[in-house]
């Protein structure tokens, strides 16, 4: 029988609860992006814009670290304990960099909140807690949560920097962190089963496969590549806001709100338009092509307001566009059955790119001036720009998810095989150690019932 199209309440709860929890984390990581550099170059230590950018990317490198492993401890130890530490680990982490005198514990303080890398988990307890029809959409909500958390981040962390300053502000997500951890308790529900999900978790074995496929390789560095431009950018962008547009950090929200709303706005037709058309490379293809022009503008006019203003226009629209399309490209690349490890190194690589990127985004903004920065980031998008431009087109597919009752292996192959060979399918694994079904569909030649037949067949 056909799953009714909405989640039950249990679902909705659980999906609602968990984004905003991986929303929350997110803040405390995003709020201070806008307006750090300023803050840390007061510190002892901070005149380095070395230091600064060290500081400022820390939490990617732990979380680089940690991020895999907490997920797989998950499976071992449970969801919610291992969320638990890692929200805790974040908190500490948050008080640590707010009672900080110097860039030197302000830049231990962040490493300790990335160590707190509870997305994997998180990641996972949502799978548990969903059916594999709805899935999808509890991803989508978190990934949603991501993008309106940074742009909500980019106006309030200037307003809250005017209230309690960054070591308030700090504070404040260390609050924030505990108090997640009792929604976690009192809110999400409890998982009746807790196992494995090969679409929403990183398994070693598969790890070979990943990376050895080169089209998903060529994604693993374009997310390396724009968080690495991110962190650098954000080394630089707030001192020359402040010198050529007199424009203190604390009224910086001034120049980034009217940014991202007019982004935000283009962004919608350009995602809709890549996905109904099945013209998804071009529109990233070109969206690669603006941020590569965003960062020659960048390092053209960084001495220059409206330049800068300008640039930022540019950079957000493509930002925002390559931020939404690259995880839907992932799942349409990615093979069925390794999804969640596809996933998991794209993180990992989204990750390292925040660390490499503000480390080196203040070395070279120390030695050679803020125009090398952005030279750095144009070189980093002009090879983003030749591997996209190799990449194949991504298949117009979608992923669909279907429960089985218990399988044998041997069904699960001649289900699968049976599956493969109906219209539209363009992909079929059945994982019968999971009770999962993972098909990927073209949404406009395929029959549902056809497929919902031979499932109901083959689980008697």
């Amino acid at each position: 029988m056909l799953q009714p199209d909405r989640m039950n309440p249990r679902e909705l709860r659980a999906s609602v609860s968990l984004a905003s929890i991986y929303g929350l984390r997110m803040l405390g990581m995003f709020l201070i992006l806008p307006i750090f550099a300023i803050y840390a170059e007061t510190l002892p230590g901070g005149a380095s814009h070395l230091m600064i950018g060290l500081a400022l990317g820390a939490y990617g490198l732990t979380q680089a670290m940690f991020q895999l492993p907490f997920g797989m401890a998950s499976d071992r130890y449970g969801r919610k304990r291992v969320i638990y530490f890692g929200l805790l680990l974040f908190a500490v982490g948050s008080v640590v960099a707010a009672m900080a005198h110097d860039i030197v514990w302000v830049m231990i303080g962040r490493a300790i909140q990335g160590a707190g890398a509870v997305s994997a988990a998180v990641t996972a307890l949502v799978a548990d807690l969903t059916s594999e029809e709805h899935r999808t959409k509890a991803m989508a909500m978190i990934g949603g949560t991501i993008g309106v958390t940074f742009a909500f981040s980019l106006v309030a962390g200037p307003a809250l920097n005017q209230w309690i300053g960054v070591p308030g502000i700090f504070a404040l997500t260390g609050v924030l962190a505990v108090l997640a951890i009792f929604v976690v308790r009192f809110v999400v529900p409890d998982p009746s089963v807790s196992r494995f999900h090969s679409d929403a978790e990183a398994t070693p074995a598969k790890l070979r496969e990943v990376l050895g496929n080169r089209e998903l390789l060529r994604l693993n560095f374009g997310i390396f590549a724009l968080h690495a431009a991110q962190m650098a950018m954000f080394v630089v962008v707030p001192f020359a806001l402040k010198k050529s547009g007199g424009l203190d950090e604390n009224h910086h929200w001034q120049v980034y709100l009217p940014i991202m709303l007019t982004a935000f706005v283009l962004m919608v037709p350009a995602i809709i338009y890549g996905e109904k058309k099945a013209q998804l490379k071009r529109v990233f293809v070109s969206a690669i092509g603006l941020m590569l022009g965003a960062q020659l503008l960048f390092a053209l006019s960084i001495q220059n307001f409206w330049g800068i203003v300008a640039s930022l226009m540019a950079y957000f629209i493509a930002f925002n566009v390559l931020e939404a399309s690259l995880p839907s490209i992932i799942s349409k690349i990615a093979p069925a059955a390794s999804k969640g490890t596809a996933i998991g190194v794209y993180n990992t690589s989204q990750s390292l790119g925040v660390f490499l990127g503000g480390a080196l985004g203040g070395w070279l903004s120390h030695v050679y001036g803020f125009a090398a920065v952005f030279m750095f980031c144009s070189l980093l998008m002009a090879l983003w720009l030749v591997f996209a431009l190799g990449m194949k087109a991504p298949p117009a597919v979608k992923s669909r998810m279907f429960h089985l009752e218990e399988t044998t292996m041997e069904q699960g192959r001649q289900l699968a095989a049976r599956l493969a060979a109906l219209r539209g399918v363009r992909e079929a694994v059945v994982l019968a150690e999971e009770g999962v079904a993972l098909l990927k569909v073209d949404m406009r030649d395929w029959d549902e019932q056809a497929a919902l037949q031979l499932i109901a067949n083959g689980s008697q």
